[in-house]
């Protein structure tokens, strides 16, 4: 009660010097001080506002790895982390204030003690060069002049010196001092004030300069800092010029810490003694800038997400400067382990120099979380003025002088945007098609026999390629003549038969197949694209879709498998785990954002093919041919995935996965997609194979191997039906009457010695039951012999020759 009543007595005092009521005590002083006549006072003091608006101080967000320790970068305009008084060494506290305001614990906000002697200092000089503010009133001036909300011309006119931003300050500070205690004041000053070299506060100060926590600085470092607030660039240590007058600015402040008694003057001598060693280590700022220096695409794709994200703010701009000024402390989802390994593998054999761009996403299966995405590739800013890059791979460019994106790049290689559309991942886009037809209740054991060519139904331009001889009719062929044969899904997954999934997509229709990529997280960059995945543009004739000739990422490759290992659940890929705010709040925009997109039972079968092409195999599977074999060898986990090559080779890709980590890696020319490079896969040791399996061996090190769970009922082998005995019945006759019991029928041309007449039928394969509409092939007798036991005929065992054969696989 006291204190308020003195506080009004004070602040009529005031008012009353600056409106000329007491001229001969103060206000002669005070113009003189401020170089101010008196016509200048005469506006009311008491009409002047005295609320000071103090937004939220700027302040650096910090990124980290998801063990939440590892440091990836820091965001910030304004190097700035606030901290408790209590957290600041007591040496810090009183060194500000002897450097700054000696009386600052004795006066209420405005030192009119100090008023008079910068008056008397600058009569004796005969120009004003103290301007007796007080630390209250640079915190005021600090405030007014550090809201981000300011134009450029507000603050420029918040830091003029002018009688009304005095009054200003005085006005505010003595309302501020009624507000708050000293030490309230204190700890605001010590965490908005400027050090320099990008550090504001003394939490960034201390840790650009010395490395440390403010609560453990020492007396001459504590000196240094509080005496470099006044002039932060000429009193710079880091620099050459800087370093003698920072120097003799902090035994300045030691003096005065002597003259407050904070410290003996044996504690002062000592610290004078000790030599100025300081270092000129930045806070990190940005992706340009992370701590591991291969971690910028990673940086990046949460760069890029979070200015996608409503919740902080209505514009990319707002959002930016929510993220450089808002304190967040994020956890992101990047697994040191992951990362690392597959930064290793992306660069094993083939440098940053390579046109070849080997990418690598690994994401984890039901929650979306992105665990690490990496290139061969310098994520960097090419100087013009000094360029590293070289010509683009594109000869049409390179001829325009026109570089390319090689070593260095800032551009979203992996997860897409800024003009990267993607590329092709080839048979990889063949899973789609089986995951369509499973969703029509066609079983895993479903059969077709794959000729070497199939004519489909689709149509495409005349005498193109792509078309059968002298038609306008899509004409597939395999990789290897080899291929051809009756496959059920297994045996087709495995060998990736392009002529058993054209004629399948053809079945359960085109439209459905690029359905079931879209429900799987496919998207469309492309313009061709996007037109050609409409009605209206021609879905239900992209025959060779299948096929993988649409472009896509890696990061949303290895989301569409990883949806599948979860057993169907969608999750949105997130860069994200946590985020807390500066008072620490958890913000809900890191959960997983998940739904349930394919059955349960689909998803698992379509795994269980899935496990064919990389050397594995579940209780149920069928597999015959694999295309990266050795990849359940090299991860030593239950895996699935498949491979994928284009026309040409000119991109090639792989996808393998475990229940914990989805890795879909695509190498390709970014540059140019016609390249005349061939892109390799595992006869190659810069090929896409090894970055990818190294990739998943290295994450999963030190975790347990989960089986998949196997698909049942129905899905696994359908409606069963017996097939009709036509042993030693001509082949026209068994041929009618297998195909009225509702099987296809395929002659076999090669004979088999059997006791049937030569030219009858020896037996079929299968015999006795299988799939309903299922193929069923006629053996045909050559004589001569017994019929061989059938029994262990199985399926779709056409003998293929195990491995990856070339073209789309």
């Amino acid at each position: 009660m006291i204190r308020a009543h003195l506080d009004k007595v004070f602040t009529v005092l005031i008012a009353g010097v600056l409106a000329g009521l007491v001229l001969a005590a103060a206000a002669l002083p005070l113009a003189l001080v401020f170089g101010i006549g008196f016509g200048g006072l005469a506006s009311s003091y008491a009409e002047l506002p005295n609320t000071l608006r103090t937004p939220p101080t700027a302040q650096r967000s910090t990124l980290y790895a998801a063990d939440g320790v590892t440091l990836i970068t820091s965001f910030y305009t304004e190097d700035r982390v606030d901290v408790p008084l209590a957290k600041v060494a007591p040496v810090m506290r009183q060194a500000i204030v002897a450097a700054e305001d000696a009386r600052f614990y004795q006066h209420r906000g405005v030192d009119v003690r100090g008023v008079v002697r910068a008056f008397t200092a600058n009569q004796r000089d005969g120009r004003a060069r103290q301007g007796a503010s007080t630390l209250t009133m640079q915190y005021v001036r600090n405030v007014l002049s550090s809201d981000p909300r300011l134009t450029k011309e507000q603050r420029k006119k918040a830091t003029e010196i002018s009688t009304a931003r005095k009054l200003q300050e005085m006005r505010y500070a003595l309302a501020l001092e009624r507000e708050l205690t000293k030490d309230e004041i204190l700890t605001r000053y010590l965490n908005l004030a400027s050090f320099g070299n990008g550090a504001y506060g003394v939490f960034a100060a201390s840790q650009v300069y010395f490395g440390k926590s403010p609560k453990n600085l020492k007396i001459e470092e504590a000196a240094l800092l509080a005496g470099m607030v006044k002039a932060p660039t000429t009193n710079d240590p880091t620099t050459r010029s800087g370093y003698p007058l920072a120097l003799d600015r902090r035994n300045y402040v030691i003096d005065n810490m002597v003259k407050t008694k904070a410290i003996t003057q044996q504690e002062a001598d000592a610290a004078k003694a000790v030599k100025l060693a300081v270092k000129d280590k930045r806070t990190p700022n940005g992706c340009v800038a992370t701590n591991q220096k291969d971690w910028g695409f990673f940086c990046d794709y949460f760069y890029r997400w979070w200015l996608g994200q409503e919740t902080f703010g209505s514009t990319t701009y707002d959002r930016e400067r929510r993220l450089k000024s808002g304190g967040y402390t994020i956890t992101t989802t990047l697994d040191v382990q992951a990362q690392n390994g597959a930064d290793r593998a992306v660069r094993k054999n083939l440098g940053v120099n390579s046109k070849a761009a080997r990418m690598v996403a690994a994401i984890e299966p039901g929650t979306g979380r992105v665990r690490a995405l990496s290139v061969n590739r310098n994520f960097k800013i090419d100087d013009p003025k000094k360029p590293q890059n070289k010509y683009s791979s594109d000869p049409k460019k390179a001829k325009k002088k026109i570089r390319g994106n090689y070593p260095n790049t800032v551009n979203p290689l992996l997860s897409g945007g800024q003009g990267i559309t993607g590329y092709q991942a080839g048979s990889t886009f063949k899973m789609f098609t089986l995951v369509a037809a499973l969703e029509k209740g066609i079983p895993l054991a479903y059969q077709i026999n794959s000729p070497p060519v199939f004519k489909s139904e689709y149509i495409v331009q005349q005498n193109s390629p792509a078309a059968c001889s002298g038609t306008h009719f899509y004409c597939p062929k395999n990789a290897s003549a080899s291929m051809a044969g009756v496959h059920n899904m297994w045996t087709a997954f495995g060998s990736s038969v392009n002529t058993y999934f054209v004629p399948l997509e053809q079945q359960v229709g085109a439209e459905n197949v690029i359905k079931a990529a879209q429900k799987l997280g496919i998207t469309f960059r492309s313009s061709d694209d996007a037109r050609r995945a409409t009605k209206e543009g021609g879905a239900n004739q992209w025959g060779a879709f299948t096929l993988g000739v649409s472009s896509t990422t890696p990061l949303e490759l290895a989301n569409a498998y990883a949806t599948l290992a979860a057993d169907g659940k969608f999750c949105e890929p997130i860069p994200v785990q946590q985020i807390k705010d500066p008072e620490g709040n958890k913000l809900d925009v890191a959960n997983p954002r998940c739904e349930q997109r394919i059955s349960t039972e689909v998803a698992r079968a379509a795994v269980d093919a899935a496990r064919c092409p990389v050397g594995d195999r579940s209780s149920v599977s069928k597999c015959v041919g694999a295309t990266a074999r050795n990849v359940r060898g090299i991860v030593g986990k239950p895996v699935a995935g498949k491979s994928g090559t284009t026309d040409g080779d000119k991109t090639s890709a792989l996808v393998a996965m475990t229940k914990q980590f989805a890795v879909a890696g695509i190498m390709a020319d970014p540059d140019w997609p016609q390249t005349n490079q061939k892109m390799g896969h595992d006869e190659t040791p810069t090929g896409i194979n090894p970055a990818v399996y190294q990739t998943l061996r290295d994450a999963m090190k030190g975790k347990p191997g989960i089986e998949f769970t196997p698909p049942n009922g129905k899905i696994i082998n359908g409606d069963q039906r017996s097939i009709p005995n036509v042993k030693c019945q001509s082949v026209d006759s068994a041929r009618s009457r297998l195909k009225d019991a509702g099987f296809s029928v395929v002659v076999s041309d090669n004979k088999i010695a059997s006791d049937c007449p030569a030219g009858s039928v020896a037996g079929t394969s299968p015999d006795g039951r299988t799939i309903k509409g299922g193929v069923v092939t006629i053996e045909v007798s050559s004589g001569g012999g017994s019929t061989p036991n059938q029994a262990g005929n199985t399926p779709g065992n056409t003998g293929n020759t195990p491995g990856r054969p070339p073209g789309n696989n």
